[in-house]
């Protein structure tokens, strides 16, 4: 199905509509189908950013964790697009699930290594979650980048 969405790109935007009114399964294939696209062809979810972020705290489990990488994925590209992102993701780092705080954490992280007008707002609330975080390997997404952003400054 990726290699379908590369070919033809008007099955982004079908993807997207999947999200809208597929069952919890299949947005999850979608939200699935998308953050592996994205990692090779962000643009082929840039114009649907304000319905990604509609989706970022969706019931469905699989959603939640494809929709952030999405966004994460996007950022490295378009760091303007996926700022206005951060408040949905901000909720989901005190989510039970290991795997959605793993996913918000890729996607802010991404966004603030790549936004540096997002930094001085973004990097102390990191700094604070990463404070709570028990996961070592969600913490870890954290300190990576705030190493990463260290070694620019």
């Amino acid at each position: 199905m990726v290699k379908s969405v590369k070919d033809d790109k008007t099955l982004f935007a079908q993807l997207v509509d999947c999200l809208k009114t597929g069952s919890e399964v299949e947005k999850g294939t979608c939200a699935d189908v998308m953050k592996n696209i994205t990692k090779d062809e962000p643009e082929l979810a840039a114009p649907y950013i304000d319905e990604l972020i509609e989706h970022i705290n969706d019931k469905a489990p699989r959603v939640k964790w494809g929709v952030p990488e999405s966004i994460g994925n996007i950022a490295r590209k378009f760091p303007e697009k996926v700022e206005q992102a951060v408040p949905n993701l901000l909720i989901n780092t005190k989510n039970e699930s290991t795997v959605v705080r793993w996913c918000a954490a890729y996607a802010l992280s991404e966004i603030v290594k790549s936004n540096s007008k997002t930094r001085g707002t973004l990097v102390p609330r990191i700094e604070e979650i990463v404070k709570y975080e028990t996961n070592n390997g969600v913490k870890n997404v954290y300190l990576k980048a705030l190493n990463r952003i260290e070694k620019k400054l």
